[in-house]
């Protein structure tokens, strides 16, 4: 018998069974027999039935990202149900007060493109000062799931040199984030000193591309030590299981070209990525896994085939991947392309590329341009992959132009404002029509013909 607890009910009950039986992640929820409201949100999201949603949740097949101190979260699911079939490809956006470009506003009206264009996630990567007061705004603010990734808020956050941070320190930034009530956290405890043995053995065009990769790896070999958040990941999971954080396990020895894609040090990491995945569901913790990254077109598929055998079939979520090196300030295009064929081929969730990608901290306009891209690479890839309902939109958006419906069809565009902005910088001389055809619209033509209205053929 399944049990289903209404939304108005679940602290009170989250609370009683935490006490009573350690009940707090939505995997333990899940494997309790219990259906959340978080669960119920999805289902209803994704016209699933909830305990399908259960189910596979507790198998760790869906993740739901959602931090229990994150109030004004709309619960998304990542993953695919036990009989395979997917859920709704999502879509995350970067974003973060950077050094060089410490302007919070500017993050702000980011935020406020990516909530408004439909993101289903946040990852805020601020870099540079005291960070905390933003990410808690954000927290509170967005509907959208938000992520991190602590070790970039580490020097920052402990006012410490690098080489100075001690593997203590780094649990106590993850505390930090998982505390104000971050969803997901990016760890990258996958690269521990077998990975970087092959990494050395083995050589690369472009190293280690990985931000925080590169910071561990800078820091395991100034200090010695072996990874702190592999060496004390059964205290990284005590405190993500604590608040429910989902681990969304860092590839560090992600591919930043072509050149390097499916190498020995990419998949000895995501090996050791594959057992951390076990262990994290084994403590309760929901798992992601992070993938490439730069790859050819022909590699995608059987890469994304290869992390799900070796990870367990757990959620997978991908940069791009980018196909192609050589188009600076037109990555977004580079990186939808991948993402398209990604997602049709296994992935469950999508990191947006901005056109700024490899040349600077991208703006308001970028953010708009990578996020519409990367949606309509993960709406592509659901239709191909049969996801349930994915084609209606599509559907009601045809039916629209076929009646010439010009305000159904900009409510059913991805991007509203710029749809109704072209159409309007060239008004049409016929109305009804667009500069495109004019007089000459075809769905004009047959229409009228249709309804037995007079046709002038002179005019076309």
């Amino acid at each position: 018998m399944v049990e289903r607890i209404a939304a108005s009910e679940m602290a009170c009950a989250s609370a009683a069974l935490a006490d009573a039986a350690g009940l707090v992640t939505q995997i333990d929820f899940a494997r309790a027999g219990i259906v959340t409201p978080q669960m119920e949100a999805v289902a209803a999201a994704e016209g699933r039935d909830p305990d399908v949603i259960r189910v596979a949740v507790a198998a760790g097949r869906i993740a739901i990202p959602a931090n229990i101190h994150h109030e004004s979260l709309a619960p998304e699911g990542v993953g695919e149900t036990l009989d395979g079939v997917p859920l709704s490809t999502k879509v995350n956006v970067n974003l973060g007060i950077s050094g060089d470009l410490a302007d919070e506003a500017l993050e702000w009206e980011k935020v406020d493109v990516a909530l408004e264009l439909g993101a289903d996630a946040i990852m805020d990567l601020s870099n540079s000062g005291k960070t905390r007061a933003f990410r808690r705004r954000l927290i509170e603010k967005s509907p959208a799931m938000i992520g991190t990734v602590p070790m970039y808020d580490a020097i920052g956050y402990l006012e410490k040199a690098l080489i100075a941070i001690t593997p203590e320190d780094f649990l106590e930034v993850v505390r930090a984030h998982a505390e104000d009530g971050v969803d997901f956290v990016t760890i990258h405890a996958g690269m521990n000193r077998r990975v970087i043995e092959s990494f050395k053995e083995t050589g690369r065009l472009t190293n280690i591309v990985s931000r925080g990769g590169s910071l561990i790896f800078a820091w395991m070999e100034a200090t010695g030590r072996e990874n702190p958040f592999y060496e004390h990941y059964d205290e990284v999971l005590a405190i993500l299981h604590e608040h429910d954080v989902c681990i969304s396990l860092g590839d560090a020895m992600r591919p930043g070209s072509g050149y390097d894609a499916t190498d020995a040090a990419q998949i000895a990491e995501l090996i050791e990525i594959g057992k951390l995945t076990r262990r994290a569901w084994d403590a309760g913790v929901q798992v992601m896994v992070e993938g490439p990254g730069h790859m050819a077109l022909d590699e995608i598929a059987a890469n994304m085939k290869l992390q799900k055998r070796l990870c367990h079939e757990a959620p997978f979520y991908v940069l791009g991947p980018l196909v192609t090196d050589i188009a600076p300030g037109y990555d977004h295009i580079t990186a939808a392309i991948g993402g398209a064929v990604a997602a049709m081929s296994g992935a469950d969730f999508l990191c947006y590329v901005t056109p700024a990608e490899h040349l600077r901290l991208p703006d308001a306009n970028d953010v708009r341009e990578g996020l519409v891209a990367t949606k309509i690479a993960a709406h592509a890839a659901d239709i191909a992959k049969g996801v349930p309902g994915a084609r209606d939109r599509d559907n009601r958006m045809s039916d629209a132009r076929r009646r010439v419906a010009w305000e159904e069809m900009f409510g059913l565009a991805l991007d509203p404002d710029r749809a109704r902005s072209i159409f309007e910088s060239a008004p049409p001389s016929t109305e009804g029509t667009c500069t495109m055809c004019g007089k000459m619209c075809a769905m004009k033509t047959v229409n009228d013909i249709m309804e037995g209205l007079t046709v002038d053929l002179d005019a076309h």
